[in-house]
């Protein structure tokens, strides 16, 4: 029998009997769908906080006290407290003595601060950062008016202020920001450039920083925060090509470890780390549910395709005389494997593409509730349709193979 041939014996028997396939697939479409709409929802956050994440250069890392991001405990949590801070000085090493570097910043953050001009005013919670003029750079975060920091304003610690895009709307609707004079918590600072606009979908607040010398910064704040917790400097940098980020990134480890005077069995007590690194992070955070979500899709499909196979014995009950016919006009045991095996398939094909619509829609909810943009992992409903044909062949096999081994003189009898 031709391939085509029993391919459209397949779609009429399930033409034939409506109501069986269409019960049949259920179970297909619910494991499918299952599978692919965690995944395509995930797949939606997951591009949304890697763009979010990706703030550092291409060719930028970071060095600091704190862990990089991601989950916890709480013991390390107390272990990472208790780090020595890194500062402004450790920055200045690593300026001097890594020469596969070319720009190195320094930042101090601190947050819940008001800004205010004339008789308009922010809501108390801007994000203040005291920083280097190599901030722009290195967090791909550039000036679009006005000019940036310069290291002149750092040396002689101007009074000099970088507005992030939601601060400079807010304060000046309809003039020109730039060397008016602002208050940030009733200090006075002139404006010397704009931020671009740099919306998040996640909750970031690019939009509502300011960005101060880091020395005015520790002039004004110090080096302790309000709870008298020594404040710590993040310190990025850029090396001077992609090539060269792992390299610099070693050489700084090994600088570090010197200032700080880590003997060879002693672990580091900072942190490095890249976007990668976040971004690796975060999907270790994410492993569990798809995990978990692919097991409960591949249980679903399992009882999906022991549906299949009752109802393909069913299905070969019914038609043992039309197969005692065929046999007797010829058709070979292969012929009628091959029939019952295509039927299964199709049948649980059918069931796997409404699933991957369905899973696509209901993943992509989340993008409707929130601002994230939608997403089609199209290797999904790669992965969903291989499994589905899987779940057709394995659990069709059988009926099949029953099928293919009637005595034909058996089934011409059969009533």
């Amino acid at each position: 029998m031709f391939v085509l041939e029993a391919f459209t014996i397949a779609i009429s028997a399930i033409r034939a009997h409506k109501v069986r396939s269409s019960l049949t697939l259920v179970g297909i479409i619910a494991g499918v769908s299952s599978i692919i709409a965690v995944m395509t929802g995930i797949s939606v956050i997951q591009t949304a906080i890697e763009k979010e994440i990706s703030v550092l250069g291409a060719q930028t890392f970071q060095v600091q006290k704190w862990a990089a991001g991601g989950p916890i405990s709480d013991e390390e949590r107390r272990k990472i407290s208790q780090r020595r801070p890194t500062t402004v000085e450790h920055a200045n090493t690593i300026r001097e003595r890594v020469k596969t570097v070319d720009l190195v910043g320094s930042e101090l953050w601190s947050y819940n601060h008001v800004a205010k001009f004339r008789d308009i005013a922010t809501n108390p919670d801007l994000v203040l950062c005291g920083g280097t003029p190599e901030y722009t750079t290195n967090n791909t975060h550039y000036v679009q008016l006005g000019r940036n920091l310069t290291k002149e304003d750092v040396k002689v610690g101007r009074a000099v202020v970088l507005l992030g895009y939601d601060v400079a709307q807010k304060l000046f609707p309809w003039t020109d920001p730039i060397q008016r004079t602002i208050k940030i918590d009733g200090r006075k600072f002139r404006v010397m450039g704009v931020l671009e606009n740099k919306s998040s979908s996640v909750g970031g607040r690019f939009n509502q920083y300011m960005i101060i010398s880091i020395t005015r910064f520790t002039k004004i704040y110090g080096m302790r925060d309000g709870n008298g917790n020594e404040r710590s400097v993040n310190i990025t940098v850029r090396a001077k090509s992609p090539k060269l980020l792992q390299q610099a990134i070693d050489e700084t480890r090994v600088v570090m470890r010197m200032e700080r005077g880590l003997k060879p069995h002693e672990e580091d007590d900072f942190t490095i780390f890249t976007n990668d690194s976040q971004i690796r992070s975060f999907n270790q955070t994410t492993a569990g549910i798809k995990a978990g979500s692919f097991v409960i899709g591949i249980i679903a499909l399992i009882v999906a395709g022991i549906g299949i196979m009752n109802i393909m014995f069913v299905s070969v009950t019914e038609r043992t005389r039309e197969i005692g016919i065929r046999k007797s006009l010829g058709a070979k045991q292969r012929d009628i494997l091959l029939q019952f095996l295509l039927e299964a398939v199709i049948l649980s094909n059918i069931g796997g593409i409404i699933g991957v619509a369905v899973g696509f829609g209901l993943g992509n909810i989340v993008s409707i509730v929130t601002e994230f943009s939608a997403n089609v992992p199209l290797q999904w409903t790669f992965i969903g349709l291989l499994f589905c044909t899987a779940v057709g062949l394995s659990f069709g096999f059988w009926p099949a193979y029953r099928a293919a081994r009637l005595d034909p003189i058996v089934a011409l009898r059969y009533e």
